[in-house]
């Protein structure tokens, strides 16, 4: 049973964060071994189907790392939520057509479970409007959407026009424009997986101009911030976790399954680039990971000889004629094999990591004075982003 209550869930999943942190805040690329003695062992004997298996069965990694770290039976009640279960409305083929299905069943849920969809709507992020448009079909007056790409602003309008729905897009750079009259007091602000500062952005606007209800659900918490996070909350502000963005994208790293295909190029890329970081190290005498820019996923339909000189040139780095690059392949993938083990142990804590940033906007929230509910709103397989923060300011007279 989950603990309800937000200062006192944060209070000790924060101490139990900072306790087991020697699990969760590392960094995998840089260790050429298992750096936990008393994992080692286990760790080795996995094999890859059985590394891949219990990475994507939550339950079975709690079970399987609870033997080694006894703190995972409170992690696992502190990282609970209810799930608010709304029911999910067919939609005439006009408005549902063009959004894909995973995407579709996600609005879904998100507007069946958001508490209120009759008033007026600012729309923050809005993309092309498809949340828009279905609040408006559900009974919203007026939507206000804001979005930053001006593409997109106008195939919504188009949309909106042709289903004859109330919806008013604005074009703008919420980091940079003056965005504050949008804040409409009698407006419900929502903000469906707006990433990082852009949902710290509408928080504080609505903070700011009194708005009286807010729905979102938050992503990619480490995007167009500072490298070490900001906390918002007095209490996450006087926490001794210091969170860089390495550890807030480790709550983002449960993924729904990916296609095959994109799992194989992935494992190549990792495997190629440890392999790189394995010749690159002995070249130059360093000792420690040193990453490599992103390329074009093409490049990993080459060879891992192309792909080294590729590397090189970007590190400005010379290669001598001679290089047994099966060698420096191989051991790529057997320190992918050791980083995917790491990785393992780390992603035991993603979810707790997810739910103390959450937990910091909650109590931030609740010090501006709005009753707030956290929950999730949709099953994990359609969105591991699938918490919803709704917040309701309270009366004069609360």
């Amino acid at each position: 049973m989950a603990i309800v209550e937000p200062s006192k869930r944060f209070q000790l999943l924060d101490k139990l964060l900072f306790d087991t942190r020697q699990y969760w805040q590392v960094v995998a690329f840089e260790h050429l071994t298992i750096p936990w003695p008393q994992l080692q062992s286990e760790l080795l004997r996995l094999s890859d189907d059985a590394v891949s298996t219990l990475d994507s069965d939550t339950d079975a990694l709690f079970t399987f790392f609870s033997r080694y770290i006894p703190e995972l039976e409170q992690l696992t009640v502190l990282s609970a939520l209810p799930q608010k279960v709304g029911r999910r409305d067919e939609l005439p083929f006009w408005l549902s057509n063009g959004i894909k299905g995973r995407k579709l069943e996600q609005l879904q849920d998100f507007v069946a479970a958001v508490n209120e969809t009759k008033a007026s709507v600012l729309e923050w992020c809005a993309g092309k409007g498809h949340l828009g448009r279905l609040l408006s079909y559900h009974g919203a007056p007026e939507v206000n959407s804001i979005e930053l790409q001006a593409d997109l602003c106008r195939q919504g309008e188009e949309s909106a026009k042709r289903q004859n729905l109330n919806l008013h897009f604005h074009c703008a750079d919420v980091l940079k424009d003056d965005i504050h009259h949008h804040f409409v007091e009698n407006r419900h602000g929502i903000a469906l997986h707006a990433c990082g500062e852009l949902h710290r952005v509408f928080m504080h606007q609505a903070v700011a101009n009194g708005m009286k209800k807010l729905s979102l659900s938050p992503c990619c918490y480490h995007l167009f911030t500072p490298p070490d996070y900001q906390a918002m909350s007095v209490e996450a502000q006087q926490s001794q976790l210091n969170l860089s963005h390495h550890d807030m994208k480790l709550a983002l790293q449960e993924t729904v399954t990916a296609p095959g295909r994109v799992a194989q190029v992935r494992k190549k890329e990792v495997s190629w680039r440890l392999g790189f970081d394995a010749l690159r190290r002995e070249l130059t005498a360093d000792k420690y990971y040193v990453s490599v820019p992103s390329v074009n996923k093409a490049i990993f339909s080459g060879s891992f000889s192309e792909f080294c000189y590729w590397a090189a040139e970007q590190k400005q780095l010379a290669l001598p004629d001679g290089i047994d690059f099966d060698q420096y392949e191989r051991i790529g993938r057997e320190r992918k094999q050791v980083t995917d083990r790491i990785e393992l142990v780390r992603h035991v804590f993603r979810r707790a990591i997810e739910i103390w940033l959450v937990l910091d906007r909650v109590l931030y929230l609740q010090a501006a004075g709005y009753d707030v509910t956290l929950s999730t709103f949709c099953e994990k397989s359609l969105t591991p982003r699938n918490i919803l923060i709704q917040a309701e300011r309270q009366s004069e007279n609360h």
